[in-house]
């Protein structure tokens, strides 16, 4: 008789919640609620994702968070819960900062909070910070380094390639099974725990009828975005950031090999120099996913930071 393999519990059980936010837009949001009696009397620490994973991701980040204060995870609009049933062409950065802004409304809309936000979800995070300062106590980048400068001369061949893959239908792959789930998830975090990983598997994707796993997104996040990525703009809100900002990276990062050098470290340097207050730490033996490599090690540094 074949032994079943342990599951993994979360230790912070979370309320999920569904809302409308700006009169049409569907989101969902998972609450970690502060233990009974908690007297932190802490804001809420906001988290918020990078492209193609989910809220639930941070789920193993969150069992090593203190339980005295209310943590809270949304999904981005066009991943997990927050899909639009109608089609969608593309998805705009704008629209994430005016999402950030009715989520922020509707869980502490007279209190600044505590943000985080990692990769993608860094960079939109940073831009509201400095566009909103006084909505965020303390702020905490994990790995939004943000894009390379664009080349305006790029932008008709942009617009253009746009253009065409706006005529055909975009999809997204999926997997034969629960355990390709996991382990294409450890490719990219190859220190993922087996049992926490078999549970994200069904949080970042569903069994569809074909039998096959399908990724939780909207295969438009796949079309190349006709707007080309503007560092100058994105660079001066983060001149205003008031929010002291501890900037979090893994010591396997690997971030001017992934732009194949076209995004040196020096110009990422020069660009975090223009934040007020800035704070660092790196994480050992953690690359990009660092929430999924070394959740506890990213829960310390959190509460290290957030606690001062």
């Amino acid at each position: 008789m074949s032994m079943q393999p342990p599951r993994y519990v979360p230790q912070r059980t979370c309320t999920v919640e569904q809302i409308i936010i700006r009169g049409t837009v569907p989101y969902r949001i998972r609450r970690w609620a502060p233990e009974s009696g908690s007297s932190l009397n802490a804001p809420p620490l906001l988290l918020a994702h990078g492209w193609m994973d989910v809220g639930a991701s941070f789920q193993r980040c969150v069992d090593y968070l203190s339980a005295g204060r209310e943590v809270i995870a949304l999904d981005w609009r066009g991943f997990g819960g927050s899909r639009n049933p109608q089609p969608v062409d593309s998805y705009w950065f704008y629209d994430y900062y005016g999402d950030l802004d009715a989520v922020v409304d509707y869980i502490s809309p007279t209190h600044p909070i505590d943000l985080l936000g990692h990769s993608m979800g860094g960079n939109i995070t940073m831009t509201y910070a400095g566009t909103c300062p006084a909505r965020i106590r303390r702020l905490i980048n994990v790995e939004g380094f943000g894009l390379a400068k664009s080349d305006p001369s790029k932008a008709p061949t942009r617009l253009a390639q746009w253009l065409s893959e706006l005529k055909s239908p975009t999809s997204l792959r999926s997997f034969a099974s629960e355990q390709d789930v996991v382990d294409h998830l450890k490719r990219r975090s190859p220190r993922l725990e087996q049992e926490f990983g078999s549970w994200l598997a069904r949080q970042w994707t569903e069994p569809g009828q074909d039998g096959r796993w399908h990724i939780s997104a909207d295969a438009a996040h796949k079309r190349v975005n006709p707007i080309l990525y503007r560092s100058d703009e994105a660079v001066a809100t983060w001149a205003e950031i008031q929010a002291p900002v501890l900037w979090v990276e893994g010591e396997q990062t690997a971030q001017e090999r992934r732009s194949s050098g076209a995004y040196p470290r020096s110009e990422f340097e020069d660009r975090l120099s223009k934040v007020q207050s800035v704070e660092r730490t790196i994480i050992n033996q953690a690359g990009h996913m660092i929430h999924l490599d070394q959740p506890e090690a990213l829960a310390v540094a959190i509460e290290s930071f957030l606690s001062r």
